[in-house]
């Protein structure tokens, strides 16, 4: 579907007024009070944009879901919830149009997706009206290019995961392996081909030129598992890398290590390497590190455990460099198990946690660095269903203009949908 696109269209409104218009299309029935105050605490406007028929969600928080004018928002729609997905299941593409009643444009459809991170859906850097997403075309994983505006697409014989500021060069992954080792951020439909190589040297991180198409393999799985010391690397420790994130400037790139341990579960080292796979850089060598954001080309914000004499998990500031901390950041304020965002000059970050509490209340926040000051947005209680492989992170995503707030949530009996929080005026 061909959808035009008027810059003019773009309102430069009074706060008055756009708060107005923000609450335009909102089912104040369908939201809880609770989303607006808690006891003495007022928290900013919601607004819910999608409904069924359907389930609506986007996924990660560190991929751009709103268009460069703000007014078009990218998300994924399902017809079920509660289980995996298999190799039939195809779902659709689509965007929100925010000035036209919280219309559903659709897209296109996909047949690779999870349920943590949809078909990585985004809009590319530096293009006004050009998106991208994950498919499978037959026995192979591939990506496709559509400009919204004129309709034209082109299809890239290689899947992505993480897209270069420059918009013409990504980094991927083996997503048949991931799913095996990482149910609920893989593709299901085609089998990993090296299931019984716990570290493969034919597969693991791959450099994709969006331009001509080409696809090469720049970081092996066997390269990673011989790299460094690799604590309880056992023999039937399997061994795979995602969670890619190229860095601000767009010269280097931020990977995980994992690797499988008997019991269940992984452990994880944070590593950088240039676009190309040289320099490998090893940032968190210990296997505890987790959610993590660039603060800047030289700097990481991530989770991490064991350090600066810390037992538990906390958010610490590392240079990209070996061994290179910096400070821990927002401690017993920050929430250590959220997903970062910098705004503001990255004078704050934006964050979240998983459902806590007998509510199971979700909370994305922002925090403010200097003043180690805490603003909770909002409080979304996630039914007990939603757990494990299938569950709904809130995974908040700023506008381009960062005054509002994307966020997935199952609070109401409406199932996974997106919501949209309004912090123009939280300071």
């Amino acid at each position: 579907m061909i959808i035009k696109m008027n810059a003019s269209l773009t309102t430069k409104m009074t706060k008055k007024t756009t708060r107005r218009t923000f609450f335009g299309t909102l089912a104040v029935a369908s939201i809880s009070t609770s989303l607006f105050a808690r006891g003495t605490v007022a928290f900013p406007p919601i607004r819910q944009i999608t409904r069924g028929p359907g389930f609506h969600w986007f996924g990660y928080y560190d991929k751009l879901q709103f268009s460069p004018d703000n007014r078009f928002v990218l998300s994924n729609k399902v017809s079920f919830e509660h289980r995996s997905p298999t190799a039939e299941d195809v779902i659709e593409v689509g965007m929100v149009d925010l000035q036209e009643q919280d219309r559903w444009i659709p897209l296109g459809t996909t047949r690779a997706w999870n349920w943590q991170q949809g078909c990585m859906l985004q809009w590319l850097p530096g293009t006004e009206s050009r998106v991208i997403w994950n498919d499978r075309d037959q026995d192979r994983f591939v990506s496709h290019i559509l400009d919204v505006k004129t309709g034209d697409k082109q299809t890239v014989p290689a899947p992505i995961y993480a897209l270069s500021p420059n918009g013409k060069e990504a980094v991927s992954c083996d997503f048949a392996r991931v799913a095996d080792c990482r149910p609920g951020y893989g593709y299901a439909g085609i089998r990993d081909r090296y299931f019984d190589d716990m570290a493969p040297a034919e597969s693991g991180i791959t450099h994709v030129n969006l331009e001509t198409g080409q696809e090469k393999l720049v970081v092996t799985h066997q390269q990673l598992a011989r790299t460094g010391e690799v604590a309880s690397n056992l023999p039937g420790s399997k061994h795979h890398a995602y969670h890619l994130l190229c860095s601000p400037d767009g010269k280097r790139m931020i990977l995980l290590h994992r690797w499988t341990q008997p019991g269940g579960g992984h452990l994880t080292r944070l590593i950088t390497t240039a676009m190309d796979g040289s320099d490998l850089r090893i940032i968190i060598p210990n296997g505890y590190a987790s959610h993590f954001i660039w603060r800047d080309s030289t700097h990481i914000l991530s989770q991490a455990k064991g350090w600066l004499g810390n037992s538990e998990w906390g958010n610490f500031l590392f240079q990209d460099r070996d061994g290179g901390i910096v400070e821990e950041v927002g401690k017993g304020v920050l929430d250590s198990g959220g997903h970062f965002t910098y705004l503001r000059n990255k004078e704050w970050i934006l964050n979240d946690t998983y459902p806590k509490s007998a509510q199971r209340f979700q909370t994305p926040h922002l925090f403010h660095i200097n003043s180690n000051r805490r603003i909770d947005l909002g409080e979304f209680s996630s039914p007990p269903a939603y757990k494990g492989e299938w569950r709904v992170d809130t995974h908040p995503r700023l506008s381009r203009d960062e005054g509002l707030v994307c966020i997935d949530s199952p609070h109401t009996e409406q199932g996974r949908q997106l919501y949209l929080i309004d912090i123009r005026e939280v300071n």
